[in-house]
């Protein structure tokens, strides 16, 4: 049984891996890691674990691995792994969930991909049918968006609007060019890594992924936390549990 842990901006998001199938998920406040060994069901074996909030959280997760007894390997990015090639100009400095996802994505998806992960920033990265991953951009995330306009300006609101093609409230513009600006980057990574890609397939991530999904024009499958399925793929290759 292996734990798998991405720790994120906003949370860290767990799951127990058993072969090929997951038997608990879960997701806590950074503040609550210490709880998670009363939470799991049962005893992992090890612990994988991908960390991108910062050395506090590590410490966390650290503390965590020894209040369980089990040995903590953390996930880091490289030139290649899982089947996957990092073509950044230095692979070591792409975001270790951002590499974990596109393991994942190529573990679910053995054609040419655009893997979005939605969450307190979007990401959007392209990866060829052969497994190279070619680039990608990092924006804002839709709440994020929000807030910013909010504490940046003096006269608009935290919005609380909905999607609208023209919208006729300020709530509205700005929850609808948040959406707007994040599925307009999404489809401009897309006719740069679509043409010629009859198997194209848009993996979509994230806690924002449901209000993104329904305004895609692309071939889309949500995927529910696609970086735990990175690092699983990454753990089952090195052994057998």
């Amino acid at each position: 049984m292996i734990l798998c842990l991405d720790a994120g901006n906003t949370r860290l998001k767990w799951g127990l891996r058993e072969h090929a199938g997951w038997q608990a998920q879960g997701a806590l406040a950074h503040a609550d890691i210490g709880k998670l060994a009363q939470l799991l069901p049962v005893q992992p074996k090890r612990i994988v674990a991908c960390n991108v909030a910062g050395t506090d959280v590590q410490a966390q997760i650290e503390r965590l691995a020894v209040a369980l007894a089990v040995p903590l390997e953390w996930f880091c990015s490289s030139a290649s792994a899982g089947g996957v090639v990092n073509d950044y100009d230095q692979p070591a400095q792409l975001g270790a969930d951002r590499w974990a996802a596109l393991i994942g994505a190529r573990g679910l998806h053995q054609g040419a991909a655009l893997v979005v992960m939605a969450g307190t920033a979007t990401t959007v990265d392209c990866l060829d049918a052969a497994g190279v991953f070619r680039g990608g951009l990092i924006l804002p995330g839709l709440a994020l968006m929000r807030h910013s306009l909010a504490r940046g300006t003096a006269g608009l609101p935290e919005a609380r609007g909905e999607y609208q093609m023209l919208p006729t409230n300020t709530d509205d513009a700005i929850v609808s060019g948040s959406l707007a600006a994040t599925i307009g980057a999404i489809h401009h990574m897309a006719d740069t890594c679509r043409p010629g890609n009859a198997d194209f397939l848009c993996l979509l991530s994230g806690g924002a992924a449901a209000a993104l999904a329904p305004l895609l024009a692309l071939p889309v499958q949500r995927i529910d936390n696609l970086v735990l399925e990175g690092l699983a793929r990454l753990a089952a290759g090195q052994s057998h549990e």
